[in-house]
């Protein structure tokens, strides 16, 4: 791959620009943390993926790409054309099996057409018929006899392990097809709300060999599905400003359904970036 080079003050500038686009969302974070306080919504990306602010904070510009100027930009990054540039050697070469993965789930779910059929269902099946309930610092809007007869309504449709493997253990058989971390390049497709939410995922993981902008991306994406996942879902979080979208009628199946075509259509770009920069990688 050819390299470029971005001068001090551009590099300087696209850093400030990432910080001042994340900080809107990792300070709030940051502060409730301090206060000991929790986001069903807002905090969710930072505890379910585990990656920390600081992470999403630091910015890179990707692979093949000379700094110039720089001289101690941090762990990674080696001396090149009067800059500093990352160290392709060391980087993929303890990562090329990952990468591949990636790659290869990424072409998979791009190659499927999007189902729309779900509706979310995969938030009630993590509390049908349990008093074990995931978020239970939050209301349920439904009596669990509601959510019971909701689940049980129609076949569920789910095709993300990540979100079938919290499924409660009566639930599970509902589900039109058994999941399993081997089977996730098979099952995996773009109308998939928590697919979409996951190429943040799949944006650290390959970070710092892609742009932090490009991250970012992807974590403004996973933001809001998440929100509309939490409103789909069976608790109550009007209390925070989050209407409902009753997937339990036929109105609210269609909203949902709508939402996930628009999340489908973000995402696409979104994976084809990452999916090319897996290719240019390997």
């Amino acid at each position: 791959m050819p390299v470029r080079s971005l001068d001090e003050r551009e590099w300087r500038a696209r850093r400030e620009a990432h910080h001042a686009r994340v900080d809107v969302w990792i300070e709030p974070h940051l502060e409730r943390r301090r206060r000991s306080q929790t986001h069903p919504v807002e905090d969710f990306l930072f505890s379910y993926y585990g990656y920390r602010p600081s992470r999403l904070r630091r910015w890179h510009p990707g692979a093949f790409t000379v700094l110039e100027g720089a001289s101690d930009f941090g762990t990674g990054y080696v001396p090149a054309s009067g800059g500093q540039i990352l160290d392709l050697q060391e980087l993929i070469g303890r990562r090329s099996e990952s990468i591949a993965w990636i790659a290869d789930l990424l072409r998979r779910t791009a190659s499927r057409a999007g189902q729309f059929g779900c509706f979310g269902m995969h938030e009630w099946a993590m509390v049908y018929r349990t008093d074990d309930i995931r978020h239970a610092s939050q209301p349920l809007r439904l009596s669990s006899e509601q959510v019971a007869a909701a689940v049980e309504e129609r076949p569920l449709k789910c095709t993300h392990f990540d979100a079938f493997r919290f499924f409660t253990e009566p639930a599970r058989p509902l589900n039109t097809a058994v999941l399993t971390r081997e089977l996730q390049p098979v099952t995996e497709q773009p109308g998939c709300l928590h697919a979409n939410m996951d190429l943040y995922k799949w944006a650290v993981k390959l970070s710092p060999l892609v742009p932090s902008e490009l991250v970012a991306d992807c974590f403004a994406l996973a933001r809001d599905v998440r929100a509309v996942d939490m409103r789909a879902s069976p608790y109550d979080l009007r209390h925070l400003g989050y209407d409902p979208i009753p997937i339990e009628t036929a109105e609210g199946r269609t909203v949902y359904a709508a939402a996930q075509r628009e999340f489908a259509a973000r995402a696409a770009p979104l994976r084809a970036e990452l999916l090319a920069w897996c290719d240019r990688l390997i």
